[in-house]
């Protein structure tokens, strides 16, 4: 029993004694956690250069494009055929994905061989033998009469300018196949089937096997974005950003990224950490100088870099008492199934003795020791100089999503991963320490060049259906120039009805007289109060108005809010608390006592019979005071002044916010005649030629129209371009069948559009993976705002994502880009009606004048003009196409409501003045 533990321990030692002999002579091999982080930013710097149009020439790791935009998502269903081409076999399969509640994969396949003399001969040949087979298959399978989609993995270098394209660059794997290099494999396929004409096939994709064993993985588990092959050669792919990209056209999305890893290093980025085995092993091999980073962990040299160790070690007489055999000095005689053997924990070192002795070598329990020992450094180095690339891959796309920890999925095949037996293990352990800010799970692929090719296809035949059902949606609100034309001319035929005396009733564009007869000249003066009421906060202004060489208005305002009981109390109570902050701004400013002329923008429905009267026809947004409707607003402020009996003011002008926003912007501009609001609301007014406004007096000058048309369409002469999702935020308005043209182009119902066409896209399957939110269900839930942040060109998806996220969505990158793609199309609509109602005003201006061309300037306030980033130049455009004989320029309006009314009691106190002279 003694002598049995001595002889362990005396074993132990020995073993001990070896590594530790093994460790010292192999030190190089062994790299630190340092230089592995190291050798992961220069990856990451390579990468870089690869991406770079301007550095791809030079750059070592290709970084190729595979036009794969989107990995799958679980919802991927139908019958595909794949083609998996890469040596002297070639495969043909059928794939059956189906998702009824469970996502399932059947496959049926068939081998077929390709003869050397094909390999060698003319390409027109080589390409006929494949749809030969291809028929074969078809025929057995009884399928020969279905037009299938199909996947082609096409493992030879290629150069890709979409998914159904790709460009041999040159054969490998010992085919010679003349006319072939430098051609459209795809195009050749399709050739040689359209010229048998027996059967016909839709060639969808062309992918490589690292990016087929992605999309099998991806099937599996949806966070899968990286795709990574070790095997007898190594490579691995992964989801970019499109916008980093230089080689493709387009920011939006992400792509799969063919990284063509294994040269890293051939331009000597690795010369510190390679060892004179590395050299040896390139130096015979068929590619010297290129593929360095490969030789270094895949399986085609990891067994040579054993040998050519073992070979140094027993000619310096550390091994095998200092002989070699001929079997241990010939190349490619230590395989690396024979390192996988020599690594297993419980028979290794039997393996080891079996293996050399194989060779010839009579190896001692030492040799076994030390040769089990080489195994272990040379494959723990290919694990973590593989760990080290990979981590930085994982890294960067953890930068690309902005996020604070990483969870993503790597899809993983090859010999090397899958039957070496500590390999995998010490891939992943390397990788949680080169990456700590990343979680990362390893899946095993099963089969990725015929099940991927087979992924891809169905992936890109989903998005392919998904898309036409979408464009088919949102055609509905492309409006085609004829369309807007067709807007234009009726907003025309609108705006005369509502002119006319006979037809004004009728008319659902009111085309509203308001005694503003003239804009700012520049020659205004004086010091005026603005009253500003549209809400349950008011403003008292201030408003000094002066001219001469330097014009200046200079603004005072303080802000007033209205209780409740004031709202919803009686008239003479709320205009009574006007009446008392007006008191305290003027007390505020130290003119308590003094009489000034006052504008009043009063911004509910009124009805004007001269400039100082204007009846209120209903109170809207929650006001409820009684004995208002109906009464001249004007005289219930006077009223209320008399009350008070401290001050008097001369209230000259009740004027509405659009018409403030024109006679602001004309006092900066005096082409100024037309006044537009794209906001929550819209409204437009105009200087209309008085013999054309029927319901006032008189026909000599001009007066402002206050056209209120957010009704337009109200008649149904808009039906044509209303959508079924107009209807819809239509009918469950507070206001059903009214201000219809307002609802298809203003700030406060573009983002309820947005939201029933995502409902309907999701019920629909094709928009986060068709799972509806609680919080999306709620109406007004899609602000519009989140559509100017959506649209800007500055916000990277992922910043639509957290948009989305903050709705309860869990998008994906595609789900952020069709969500970008429904909302372009709602806003662009509402730019362009809102462009053709205006083309209608500035021609209808031009057409009085009799003028062939016409200047004018249109003032615009509104959040939705003035934040959306394309809003204001889609209508500026619309405008222009529209109406070429206007030239028409747009002038943003500062506070139209409180600076427009003091400027319309500025020319309305002018006009008397000169009057009066």
């Amino acid at each position: 029993m003694i002598a049995a533990h001595l002889l362990a321990y005396f074993f132990t030692e020995l073993s001990h004694d070896q590594i530790q002999k093994v460790d010292k002579y192999l030190y190089h091999l062994r790299l630190s956690e340092e230089t592995l982080l190291e050798i992961s930013k220069r990856f990451l710097k390579e990468m870089e250069k690869g991406l770079g149009r301007d550095t791809n020439a030079t750059a070592t790791i290709k970084m190729l494009p595979t036009f794969v935009r989107s990995t799958p998502d679980g919802t991927e269903s139908g019958e595909f055929l794949a083609l998996d081409l890469g040596g002297t076999n070639f495969r043909v399969l059928r794939v059956k994905v189906s998702d009824n509640g469970k996502q399932k994969v059947e496959m049926e396949n068939q081998i077929y061989a390709i003869p050397e003399d094909l390999m060698r001969g003319s390409g027109t040949q080589l390409f006929d033998h494949i749809a030969e087979c291809l028929a074969n298959f078809l025929e057995k399978l009884k399928i020969k009469d279905k037009k299938l989609p199909l996947g082609f993995t096409f493992s030879f270098p290629c150069q890709q300018s979409k998914l159904d394209e790709s460009i041999l660059i040159n054969w490998t794997k010992g085919f010679k196949s003349s006319g072939v290099e430098g051609r459209d494999v795809v195009a050749l396929l399709r050739k040689a089937i359209s010229k048998r004409g027996d059967f016909d096939i839709d060639i969808l994709a062309v992918i490589n096997d690292t990016v087929g064993t992605m999309m099998t993985c991806g099937y599996d588990d949806h966070d899968c974005e990286v795709g990574l092959i070790v095997g007898t050669g190594t490579n691995a792919c992964y989801m970019e950003e499109m916008r980093h990209i230089d080689l493709v056209d387009g920011d939006e999305g992400r792509m799969c990224v063919n990284m063509e890893w294994g040269a890293f290093g051939d331009d000597g980025a690795l010369d510190d950490i390679r060892t004179e085995f590395d050299r040896e092993i390139d130096m015979g091999s068929l590619n010297p100088g290129k593929q360095l980073f490969e030789k270094m962990i895949s399986g085609m040299y990891m067994g040579e870099l054993v040998r050519l160790i073992l070979v140094k070690m027993a000619k310096e007489g550390q091994l095998f008492r200092g002989r070699t055999t001929p079997d241990l000095l010939t190349t490619g005689h230590f395989e690396t199934k024979f390192v996988s053997a020599i690594e297993k924990e419980k028979e290794g070192l039997s393996k080891a003795e079996e293996i050399l002795s194989r060779l010839g070598l009579e190896a001692s329990e030492e040799d076994c020791v030390a040769t089990q020992r080489i195994c272990q450094i040379v494959s723990e180095r290919a694990a973590n100089l593989c760990a080290a690339t990979l981590a930085a891959v994982l890294r960067r796309i953890k930068e690309n999503k902005g996020a604070e920890r990483l969870r993503s999925t790597v899809g993983v095949d090859g010999s090397v991963y899958k039957k070496h037996p500590q390999f995998s293990r010490q891939l992943q352990k390397m990788v949680r320490r080169l990456a700590p800010g990343c979680g990362v799970r390893f899946l095993r692929s099963e089969d990725g060049s015929g099940k991927g090719a087979a992924m891809v296809t169905a992936v890109a035949y989903r998005l392919s259906s998904q898309k036409e059902e979408r464009q088919a949606t949102l055609d509905a609100f492309r409006l085609s120039k004829e369309q807007l034309a067709g807007v234009k001319q009726r907003m025309r035929e609108e705006m005369e009805r509502g002119l006319r005396k006979e037809t004004h009733d009728a008319a659902t564009v009111k085309m509203l007289p308001t005694y503003v007869r003239a804009t700012p000249d520049g020659t205004e003066k004086g010091d005026f109060l603005a009253l500003d009421l549209g809400g349950t906060n008011f403003r008292v202004l201030l408003v000094r108005v002066r001219n001469g060489k330097k014009r200046t208005v200079e603004m005072h305002n303080k802000i007033y809010s209205i209780p409740l009981e004031a709202m919803q109390g009686t008239g003479e109570e709320l205009f009574d608390h006007i009446v008392h902050c007006i008191a305290d701004f003027l007390e505020y400013m130290g003119m308590k006592g003094v009489a000034l002329p006052m504008g009043f923008t009063f911004s509910f429905p009124c009805q004007q019979n001269s400039l100082d009267e204007g009846i209120l026809l209903k109170w809207t947004k929650g006001f409820k005071a009684t004995g208002c409707e109906g009464e001249d607003v004007v005289r219930l402020l006077k009223d209320a002044i008399h009350r008070r009996e401290e001050f008097d003011l001369d209230v000259v002008a009740v004027v509405n916010d659009t018409v403030g926003t024109m006679m602001t912007c004309g006092y900066e501009d005096p082409c100024c005649e037309v006044g537009l609001i794209v906001g929550t609301g819209s409204n437009t007014c105009y200087m209309e030629e008085m013999c054309n406004v029927e319901l006032v007096d008189g026909d000599e000058g001009r007066m402002c129209v206050n056209m209120e048309w957010g009704a337009f369409g109200d008649s149904g002469c808009l039906d044509d371009v209303r959508t079924p999702f107009d209807c819809a935020v239509d009918e469950l308005s507070l206001n059903p069948g009214k201000q219809r043209f307002e609802k298809m182009i203003s700030g406060m119902y573009l983002g309820e559009i947005v939201r029933n066409i995502l409902i309907d896209f999701t019920k629909r399957g094709l928009l986060f993976r068709g799972r509806i939110s609680e919080r999306l269900k709620t109406r007004g839930i899609f602000q519009t705002k989140f559509l100017s942040q959506i649209e800007s060109d500055r916000l990277a998806l992922r910043q639509v994502r957290s948009i989305l996220q903050h709705l309860g969505l869990e998008s994906t990158c595609d789900d952020s880009i069709i969500v970008k793609e429904v909302c372009t199309a709602v806003a662009r609509r509402g730019a362009q009606l809102c462009g053709a109602g205006l083309a209608a005003v500035v021609d209808k201006i031009r057409e009085n004048r009799g003028l062939d061309s016409l200047r004018v300037t249109v003032g615009v306030d509104g959040t939705l003009y003035k934040l959306h980033p394309h809003f204001s130049n889609v209508l500026h455009e619309t405008v222009r196409d529209l109406a070429p004989k206007c030239t028409v320029s747009f002038l943003q309006s500062e506070d139209g409501s409180g600076k427009g009314a003091a400027l319309i009691t500025a020319v309305a106190c002018r006009i008397r003045e000169a009057g009066q002279h």
